[in-house]
C-alpha cells in the first residue's frame, strides 16, 4: 500500500491602494484624483457589446473519459500534460460501496478501481488518441497489478461514457493485440461508466505537489521520461 503525504500550498493576497498624506498641488486630494482617473463606469454601449460577444462565442464542447491503469497518481501525472486535456481528477469507479474512502478501496473489498476522470476537448484530442497514451503509460497485460501495486483496485480498465466510446475502446484494444507488442494477452476490461467518486483532496495533483516523494521518483518519473513529458 502506498503511504500518502498530506500537504498544501498557502495562497497569497495582494492589496493595492492610493494614499497621500499631504494635499496635492492646487488643492486636489486623493479622493478627487480617484474620481477623475479611476472611474470604472463603462463607456456607453460597452456592456451591450460585451454581452453580444459572449452570446456569439460558442462554448467549447468537452467530453469525459474514465480510465484505470494502476495507481491514479501515475495516470494523472501523464494525462494532465496532454494537449486538449483541461482537467484530470483522481477517484474511484466500478465498486459496490457508496462514497468509498481510500482506505476502503486499498483494502480491496469495495470492488472499485483507482481511476482518473479526464475532461478533454475532442476538437483538440480525440478519444482514440487519448487511448494511445493510456496504453503506453501502463502494462495492460498484468491482471490486477501494475508493478509493485497489487490488487483489483489497480486493474486496467476503460469505463466508457457513450456507445461511441465503447466502440472506439473495443477497436483500440483489438488493434493493440494485433500489433503483437506483448507476449501475454491484454486483460483491460471495457465497462460502462458508473458513478465516479472523487478521491480525497490530498490525492489530487499528487505528483505536481509532491515530486520528491519516493514513490513519485521511483515510479512516476520513469513513465514521464518514457513518454517524453515534463518531469
Amino acid at each position: 500500500m502506498k503511504k500518502c503525504v498530506l500537504g498544501f500550498n498557502a495562497g497569497s493576497m495582494k492589496q493595492t491602494g492610493i494614499a497621500r498624506k499631504r494635499p496635492w498641488p492646487g488643492g486636489l486630494r486623493p479622493l478627487v484624483l480617484s474620481a477623475l482617473f479611476m472611474n470604472t463606469t463603462p463607456m456607453p454601449g460597452a456592456e451591450e457589446e460585451a454581452e453580444s460577444e459572449s452570446r456569439q462565442a460558442p462554448a467549447a464542447k468537452v467530453e469525459k473519459a474514465t480510465l484505470g491503469a494502476g495507481c491514479f497518481w501515475c495516470i494523472e501525472a501523464v494525462l494532465e500534460q496532454i494537449e486538449g486535456v483541461s482537467d484530470v481528477e483522481s477517484g474511484y469507479m466500478g465498486g459496490r460501496v457508496k462514497n468509498p474512502t481510500y482506505q476502503q478501496v486499498s483494502a480491496g473489498t469495495t470492488g472499485h478501481a483507482e481511476v482518473v476522470q479526464v475532461t478533454f476537448d475532442p476538437a483538440k484530442i480525440s478519444f482514440e488518441k487519448l487511448l494511445e497514451y493510456f496504453w503506453k503509460l501502463h502494462d495492460p497485460t498484468t491482471l490486477n497489478r501494475q508493478g509493485a501495486d497489487v490488487g483489483t483496485q489497480y486493474r486496467s480498465a476503460i469505463f466508457y461514457h457513450s456507445a461511441e466510446q465503447k466502440e472506439a475502446a473495443v477497436k483500440s484494444k483489438r488493434l493493440l493485440e494485433e500489433k503483437g507488442d506483448y507476449d501475454d494477452r491484454v486483460v483491460t476490461e471495457i465497462t460502462e461508466a458508473s458513478e465516479f467518486y472523487r478521491a480525497e483532496d490530498y490525492h489530487q495533483d499528487f505528483y505536481r505537489l509532491n515530486r520528491d516523494y519516493p514513490y513519485c521518483r521511483a515510479v512516476i518519473v520513469p513513465k514521464l521520461e518514457k513518454l517524453g513529458l515534463e518531469k
